[in-house]
């Protein structure tokens, strides 16, 4: 592998029109991902899942060139009806539309090659690799005293062209003082076998408000790494809403650092998969300030062969007093040949605070899908019944009544009566 990596690098910088400056940070990247590779357990974050071993099974001759000189047809059928919004939408990695017809001009701004020039690097060679083959940076600035009038839906499209290709992409968002956005991220997978590494940043500065939503649905065979790291200064609210079902493997890793006093960070989450899928949600809540919250509920349901890892962490700083963090994980087990990994942790400096972490897994109550039996329901319908209700609270989090009604129609969520 490592003699296809110095070839399409090498590809990358021939065929493309970097500067002087972004070449230097691109292999300054690429020597320090050569030199630690992709993650293993012998990486404690990485304790539960081997990302090397699980490419090397799953991706055939894995190529990380990719070659986005030439746009693609967009599929507007996949587009959501019924459902005014802004679109920004990615084809096998390459913008190829972006449109914010709702929206103030003056109010937001555009930047679809954004320099990363000083941006200090931290130690993970996945953001190592997505900068040292990332094609352009897309930047969107929400402007003081904004809030969006539709939501901004990010459509992440593959298409069957894409075959054994890493894939880097890189979205930053800025909301500047008193700004609101609702943001979907929706991914849809036609192809398969690609490694699919998507790194976020957002800047949420004082008095602002995000809500994010990422939706990965659709069956596919990819192997996907989604890194979100969110900044966020006085009274800022950040709301997290993650459906995982969708690719052979997928890693969310998500970073908060509350910065500002009475900022909050709230990250849900629902993992439901079956076959020998293996899905994972990493969670880092820092608190640094005084009078901070967050809070995290994870659910997972599993079936078959299929596998889910649930790491939080809560962090308070020893200036971070009166901080309020919550967290939990639960799971449900269908088939005994599932698995189920939790790790939380406290790591907590100051004295004056209220943190709790708690996980749990088990089977369905016997006891309950027969009462339910007995009450005229088929045994699939007591059991769906059984897990509906058991992820019910996780989409209850979401404080959107429009975005809750889509993302149940979305992840074919039954409403019983």
């Amino acid at each position: 592998m490592k003699e296809q990596i110095k070839q399409d690098f090498k590809k990358l910088i021939t065929n493309s029109n970097f500067s002087k400056k972004n070449i230097e940070i691109k292999k300054e990247n690429f020597n320090r991902f050569v030199e630690n590779g992709f993650p293993n357990k012998r990486e404690e974050s990485w304790k539960f899942s081997d990302l090397s071993q699980i490419i090397s099974k799953n991706i055939k001759n894995l190529t990380f060139y990719n070659d986005l000189s030439k746009s693609n047809q967009v599929d507007e059928s996949i587009f959501i009806d019924k459902l005014e919004h802004n679109k920004l939408v990615f084809v096998n990695g390459r913008i190829e539309k972006i449109d914010f017809k709702y929206e103030e001009k003056d109010k937001i701004e555009i930047n679809e090659d954004y320099n990363l020039f000083n941006e200090k690097n931290i130690a993970n060679s996945l953001l190592s690799l997505n900068k040292a083959f990332l094609n352009k940076c897309f930047k969107l600035t929400v402007k003081k005293n904004y809030n969006f009038n539709k939501p901004l839906i990010i459509y992440n499209i593959t298409n069957n062209q894409l075959e054994s290709t890493n894939l880097s992409l890189r979205i930053d968002i800025e909301l500047q003082e008193n700004s609101f956005l609702k943001l979907i991220n929706l991914f849809n997978d036609s192809s398969n076998s690609n490694f699919i590494n998507v790194n976020y940043q957002f800047n949420i500065k004082e008095n602002s408000v995000l809500k994010n939503y990422k939706i990965d649905k659709k069956l596919n065979s990819n192997i996907k790494y989604f890194y979100t790291n969110i900044d966020q200064e006085l009274n800022s609210i950040a709301e997290v809403f993650i459906m995982s079902s969708g690719s052979k493997f997928l890693r969310n890793e998500i970073n908060c650092n509350l910065n500002g006093e009475y900022s909050s960070s709230f990250v849900n989450g629902i993992i439901n998969l079956n076959g020998s899928q293996h899905h994972e949600i990493k969670a880092n809540l820092n608190h640094f300030a005084e009078n901070t919250k967050s809070y995290q509920l994870v659910k997972s349901v599993l079936k078959d062969e299929a596998k889910s890892v649930f790491q939080g962490k809560i962090y308070v700083n020893e200036k971070a007093q009166k901080t309020d963090a919550y967290q939990l994980s639960k799971t449900i087990l269908l088939n005994d040949n599932t698995e189920f990994n939790a790790k939380p942790e406290l790591e907590i400096y100051a004295d004056d605070v209220k943190c709790s972490h708690g996980s749990a897994s088990g089977n369905l109550d016997e006891n309950s899908i027969f009462y339910l039996m007995s009450r005229g329901l088929s045994f699939e319908d007591a059991k769906n019944l059984l897990i509906s209700g058991f992820l019910l609270d996780v989409i209850d989090k979401i404080t959107d009544i429009e975005i809750k009604t889509l993302i149940k129609k979305i992840i074919g969520f039954k409403e019983w009566t």
